[in-house]
């Protein structure tokens, strides 16, 4: 926290404020195949101020809402919430997110300026090793098992972009589930 009691946001002061995209694509398993959903969304990203861990770390935290509807019939299908999260001292960046499936993600990684100058928010996470994990319930691990996340943010001024990749296993057979969407700043 600054001298003056405010909070440094860093990078993820950029994401604060409300998003609404039209224009994404998911690409999802199906049991004979694929579906591809064309969707739009709305993500709400609000301030969650600071907390240290152990008098060492200081992160500052945005937390965020997203809703993702099927653009063909309106039915909501997807639902997030989660916190984005930035260490002052590593310029590390921290995805928590929680989707209403039996499915929680620790993802982290960096954020860097790119040669265009946007902010490139970059995390992952795997099932099976490393310091960010995946929890899933007893049933997804059984029947629709997530064993790696990634996700590319990119921040211009008032546009956002991501691509995610989820890699499950599912169906019999391992499936690159893929979102990508372009939102603009209400």
């Amino acid at each position: 926290m600054s001298k003056d009691g405010s909070v440094n946001y860093g990078p993820l002061a950029g994401l604060i404020g409300d998003w609404h995209g039209e224009k994404g694509t998911d690409i999802a398993p199906e049991p004979d195949g694929t579906e591809t959903n064309l969707y739009y969304e709305n993500i709400t990203f609000s301030e969650a101020g600071e907390v240290c861990n152990a008098e060492e770390q200081c992160l500052s935290a945005v937390h965020y809402i997203q809703q993702v509807c099927r653009i063909s019939n309106n039915k909501v299908i997807h639902r997030e919430t989660g916190y984005w999260m930035w260490g002052t001292k590593d310029n590390s960046v921290m995805h928590s997110l929680t989707i209403p499936r039996g499915m929680c993600v620790l993802a982290g990684g960096n954020v860097i300026k790119n040669q265009e100058n946007m902010l490139v928010f970059d995390v992952q996470a795997c099932i099976e090793k490393g310091d960010w994990q995946l929890i899933q319930s007893p049933f997804m691990l059984k029947k629709a098992k997530m064993t790696h996340y990634a996700q590319q943010l990119t921040l211009n001024g008032d546009t956002l972009s991501y691509k995610q990749t989820m890699l499950l296993d599912i169906y019999g057979k391992i499936f690159e589930h893929t979102d990508g969407s372009t939102l603009l700043r209400k």
